[in-house]
């Protein structure tokens, strides 16, 4: 058995130091040259010609890469590619792949660390705290977290004993076909570990980056195949999600999709899939997390200080593009009457602008398209006799696609940006009566028709417990 990982430190990056000097320099190395991203299939690099580039969110007329797109022709490729890899992935044994994502945890920890955090910061427009709790934290745990449990469960699940005169074993399958692989642009830790934890325990997979993460998500890719990941095993294809989605759909052996993103992209994949089984080869397993509309709760007797920065972090940290963000609070009148003041001063502190600099607490939203359906929420918002925007409302699509951190309190618990997910730096606050505690659950639990997440504030375990 292999002893347990332990989670891997935050750096600091404070004033004066190494890593905050070492970074600093990859950052600039990064803006000073443009990256030639082409396809990966079969290990080899495919410049297909149709090219997208790809630019900082921050700072969109500057250019960080021309990424060239995957065609029908590069996908078949590349499916075929992971259907014959898989054979010699598997007979490589658990124990050789897991020390190959080990490895890709290693060189994360540091040679790569400062490049993938650059490029996180860049391409996603990531503050350096929430690059660092990403793309190198958290993805140095999922590659050692995800060995050590593969190992465990391999080993669990061997028999204890065998009846004399015989031999009890249990082989674990990995599915027969590729598993693709799509992933989002918010968190470089998920896009890189969709398609890797499969890979772990034997499968092969297409991995179809976001469309906004193609620069950081190529160079995890060059990390891989550094670490000693066979050809085929992990095929990068940049490009059509619904093209890449139906070429896989239309092989045999297309065999699992590990997804993250929206709610209705999943389910139109979920009923793609269905519609393909009669010329599938088995029964396709089917993973994903979609969207969220995360509420916060707070009854009378909570803690004011601590619910006033939890508000403040969940709904502003990464300018609210987490499934996980804060994006709705029923808050009680008295505690409202409490920190309304206080947190539309706090709220106001908050610095906005270029990663580079790191005492900014925010930057832009990651696009065009986000901006503007961001900014179309707050503006219908405004327009609504029951929605008051207490402070922010603000935006600037000039330099890079900026939006004001925003606070809207309304007296419509139905209101649109209390039902519906935003993805952007906006919380809709609802205040109720004291007294109505209770209600305010049942309102909270029917409101939307998902949260993903959600807290529950107050000092008393009861409350808690009922809640």
């Amino acid at each position: 058995m292999s002893s347990h990982p332990i989670n891997e430190p935050i750096l600091d990056y404070e004033a004066g130091s190494e890593h905050k000097s070492n970074l600093k320099k990859e950052l600039n190395k990064q803006l000073n040259e443009v990256l030639e991203i082409p396809c990966i299939v079969n290990g080899k690099k495919v410049y297909t010609n149709n090219t997208v580039i790809q630019v900082v969110p921050h700072n969109h007329k500057h250019t960080l890469a021309n990424v060239h797109l995957a065609g029908k022709k590069e996908i078949e490729e590349a499916c075929k590619s992971a259907i014959k890899a898989q054979t010699d992935w598997i007979n490589m044994g658990m124990e050789n792949r897991a020390q190959i994502f080990e490895r890709c945890a290693d060189l994360l920890a540091n040679k790569w660390r400062m490049r993938i955090n650059a490029a996180t910061m860049l391409n996603q427009s990531k503050t350096v705290f929430q690059a660092e709790v990403d793309a190198a934290c958290e993805l140095i745990d999922f590659w050692r977290f995800n060995a050590h449990y593969a190992r465990e469960f391999h080993e669990q699940l061997q028999p204890l004993v065998s009846p004399e005169g015989t031999l009890n074993t249990t082989e674990i399958r990995p599915l027969e076909g590729f598993v693709l692989a799509i992933t989002p642009f918010n968190f470089t830790s998920i896009a890189a570990n969709l398609p890797s934890a499969p890979a772990l325990v034997g499968c092969t997979a297409i991995w179809k980056p976001s469309r906004n993460s193609y620069y950081s998500n190529y160079l995890l890719m060059q990390l891989m195949m550094e670490a000693g990941l066979p050809d085929g095993v992990i095929n990068f294809l940049p490009g059509s999600g619904s093209e890449i989605t139906e070429t896989a759909l239309a092989n045999p052996d297309f065999a699992g999709i590990h997804f993250t993103g929206s709610t209705s992209v999943f389910q139109g994949i979920w009923q793609r899939i269905a519609k393909a089984l009669p010329s599938l080869k088995g029964y396709p397993r089917i993973v994903g997390e979609t969207g969220g509309k995360d509420f916060v709760v707070a009854h009378p007797d909570c803690d004011q200080k601590g619910l006033t920065v939890a508000l403040l972090r969940g709904a502003f940290e990464y300018q609210g593009q987490k499934c996980s963000a804060a994006s709705r609070a029923y808050i009680p009148t008295s505690v409202w009457n409490g920190i309304e003041e206080k947190i539309i001063l706090e709220t106001n502190k908050i610095k906005m602008g270029d990663c580079n600099d790191f005492t900014n607490f925010m930057t832009s939203v990651i696009d065009e398209r986000a901006f503007n359906k961001i900014t179309g929420y707050i503006e219908r918002a405004k327009n609504d006799s029951k929605c008051n925007i207490i402070v922010g409302g603000g935006s600037d699509n000039s330099k890079g696609w900026f939006i004001e951190p925003t606070i809207i309190v309304t007296t419509n618990p139905k209101s649109e940006t209390m039902v519906e997910e935003i993805f952007g730096p906006v919380l809709t606050v609802y205040v109720y009566q004291d007294d109505y505690f209770e209600d305010i659950l049942d309102m909270c639990d029917k409101a939307s028709p998902y949260a993903l997440t959600g807290s529950i504030f107050s000092s008393n375990e009861e409350n808690i417990q009922k809640a």
